[in-house]
């Protein structure tokens, strides 16, 4: 498959096309206050009393066009056979364009459906209160996810994948300049191997720095969230003035000032040109960058790793999480216990997330870019996907999977969250580019976003 990443995963989607999480959030705005819902109260989605061939009826289900709807479109075939009563009408549709619309309108809703991490939060008093269905399996699912899922103590989303963020890099680099991959224990000690690098090869900016400010922003989230903290609280109140933030802009200035970064738009041609040239040596960055060398990168495929990312103080967290999608059921979908057992076998069951992480027809070796957020199929020991050859071999689902288990909880993602790109994410820039300082960053995004979104909403 030569699939874009970006089309592949879902978060990135819309927001790099037309802006569409911010068209959701203002849509959300009317009637979701910060950190949830308002007025009605969500239904409470009890457990079908039916299940296996006593199960009966028929389901609509929303996927996103492209690789992933084909890749649940094999899995829904397991389903089917586990469930050979249940008709389900697998339909690809535009979901950053329709689905928000549908839900506030309740007209022809479909029985579940694919969405982003970030919009579940806003669209909670349009979906069913799944709080009761996951757990039994609430222990086993990453704290992550279910705390983006999670508004006011109730979840709202069925977790499914989980991406976590790891420390790319050039092995034949690093060993060429005496740096060993296992002492980067912390994002000091990644300046310090940069410095090391640089000396050795005037030419190379080691550190990639994303130039789209949605990606920047982003990543910044990723950041945050090794550090145990996000762009706001539970509540909704903006926590961007913090030791935590101010870390990792005064990391980005330091880099910055010392001429150790490659400021670069994502797989774009010119960021593609300096992995290949060997300016570009370190990427940390999510797990689905596991496309580039697979399909992109040309003379550096095979050369490339995968690490746990930097711990920002001692000991601390190696891995953050940057992105995701969960499935949702909507408060008027016909048949909202039957999508259930649609979800509950892809993301619970046996032989389900193995349909869908496997090795398939569209990926041979097994989807990659993602893992499940359920622990028990994310064991380092059995593998879903497998070794991948553009990295030399390695076993990226181990280095994966044990990263995604120190990713810590987060809170719901507020739904103007895209909207304050045009402050925070264009600032982060500013920074980039040695045009503002870490205070300034905080200080002008947090005024701004306060003034225009938290208080406007």
């Amino acid at each position: 498959m030569t699939t874009s990443p970006i089309g592949r995963r879902g978060f990135l989607k819309g927001a790099l096309g037309v802006g569409a999480l911010a068209a959701t959030g203002s849509l959300a705005a009317a009637c979701a206050a910060p950190g949830g819902g308002t007025g009605a109260q969500p239904s409470r989605l009890a457990a079908p009393s039916a299940s296996g061939s006593a199960a009966k009826g028929e389901i609509t289900i929303w996927n996103r066009s492209g690789d992933l709807f084909k890749v649940f479109d094999a899995a829904i075939a397991k389903f089917r056979e586990a469930y050979p009563n249940v008709k389900v009408n697998h339909q690809a549709v535009d979901i950053d364009a329709k689905l928000a619309n549908t839900l506030i309108s309740g007209t022809d809703v479909p029985d579940g459906s694919f969405w982003d991490d970030a919009k579940i939060g806003g669209q909670a008093e349009h979906l069913f209160d799944l709080t009761d269905l996951i757990a039994p399996y609430k222990e086993q699912t990453s704290a992550y996810k279910l705390s983006v899922n999670t508004v006011d103590g109730k979840i709202y989303g069925v977790p499914w994948d989980l991406d976590p963020g790891l420390l790319w890099y050039r092995e034949d680099v690093l060993e060429s300049a005496g740096v060993d991959p296992a002492s980067l224990a912390t994002y000091d000690d990644l300046l310090a191997a940069s410095r090391t690098i640089k000396e050795k090869d005037p030419k190379t900016r080691p550190i990639h720095l994303e130039k789209t400010p949605f990606l920047s922003q982003l990543w910044l989230e990723m950041l945050a969230n090794q550090q145990g903290t996000s762009l706001t609280d539970a509540q909704g109140k903006l926590r961007l003035d913090s030791e935590e933030y101010r870390r990792i802009f005064t990391w980005i200035q330091t880099a910055v000032k010392d001429g150790l970064v490659t400021h670069a738009p994502y797989l774009e041609q010119a960021d593609v040109n300096t992995l290949d040239n060997g300016q570009q040596v370190f990427v940390p960055w999510a797990i689905w960058w596991s496309f580039a060398p697979q399909q992109l990168l040309k003379n550096t495929k095979g050369k490339w790793r995968a690490a746990p990312l930097p711990a920002w103080t001692p000991g601390g967290a190696r891995s953050g999480a940057m992105g995701g999608s969960s499935f949702i059921i909507p408060a008027k979908a016909k048949n909202p216990e039957l999508a259930w057992l649609l979800y509950e076998f892809l993301c619970f069951k046996e032989p389900g997330y193995t349909a869908v992480y496997g090795p398939n027809d569209v990926y041979p070796g097994g989807l990659s870019t993602s893992i499940p957020s359920y622990t028990p199929a994310a064991d380092p020991a059995k593998p879903l996907f497998k070794p991948i050859e553009a990295l030399g071999g390695q076993d990226l689902w181990k280095v994966a999977v044990e990263a995604g288990a120190s990713i810590p909880a987060a809170a719901p993602i507020p739904w103007w969250w895209a909207q304050s790109v045009d402050y925070l994410g264009n600032n982060m820039q500013r920074l980039m580019e040695g045009k503002m300082s870490p205070d300034q960053v905080i200080s002008e995004s947090a005024e701004k976003i306060q003034k225009n979104l938290i208080d406007r909403s």
